[in-house]
């Protein structure tokens, strides 16, 4: 399918991942700690063995707020590989959100785009920890739904069903298109929702799925790029050809 970037009027956004560099952000946090107990740990490792748990306990508890999401999820991280996580160490990753780096591209790609759509934020983090976020990308989005507001997390299809219910509020139904890098998260739940999407691969140089749990379905979403410039760039041509 080749996507007319210009028959869009919104874009909806994964951050943490895709605008915010959430792997760096935790591996800030985990790999120090992995490598004081078995030095040969990478941070790569760290973010694989972690991936898992933050899944499952976003699975488990939707209604729990981001950073204890992360504590808890540290916690089982230990668990699994026999190291102590101290209360120290889980709030050390619990109140890290706000210290996230965005990605180098990401604030004036979304200047950028911001002049062609309006833009939505759908995000698993709550309103506090993506108020710090949002300082680091720049921009005032239209429309922001939390994990927080809507009670449970990516993949759940109730956080795409908000977003479908926020579009048809602002006249975007059928004029919304997803921008994401999660495949498992993202872009997986929002093909079964009908929603065309836009994949920001920001691993495409990198193998395996890092802090991102295996997407474990099938799913081509309708455009792939490496960067969000890229995305920002494609958005330009297409309107300048109009």
């Amino acid at each position: 399918m080749t996507l007319d970037l210009t028959q869009y009027d919104a874009l909806s956004f994964d951050c943490y991942g895709t605008l915010i560099d959430w792997e760096a952000g935790i591996a800030a946090v985990i790999g120090p700690w992995a490598r004081r107990s078995d030095p040969s740990i990478t941070d790569e490792q760290a973010l694989v063995a972690y991936s898992e748990h933050e899944a499952a306990v976003e699975r488990e508890a939707p209604a729990m707020r981001y950073p204890d999401v992360l504590r808890e999820s540290f916690r089982r991280l230990g668990t699994e590989l026999g190291f102590e996580v101290t209360e120290a160490d889980a709030d050390a990753l619990g109140t890290s959100v706000p210290d996230w780096p965005a990605f180098a591209d990401s604030a004036e790609a979304l200047q950028r785009l911001q002049r062609h759509y309006r833009l939505i934020i759908l995000s698993n983090v709550d309103r506090e920890g993506f108020a710090g976020s949002n300082r680091r990308l720049g921009v005032e989005f239209d429309e922001i739904l939390t994990a927080e507001d809507i009670g449970s997390y990516k993949p759940n299809p109730a956080n795409f069903a908000a977003l479908a219910q926020r579009a048809e509020e602002i006249g975007a139904t059928g004029r919304l298109l997803h921008v994401a890098q999660s495949l498992f998260h993202d872009h997986v739940p929002a093909k079964a929702a009908g929603l065309p999407g836009v994949w920001i691969n920001r691993r495409h140089a990198q193998p395996g799925w890092g802090a991102t749990p295996d997407p474990r379905a099938e799913v081509t979403p309708d455009m792939e790029l490496p960067s969000l410039a890229a995305f920002a760039d494609a958005v330009e041509r297409a309107f300048a050809a109009r």
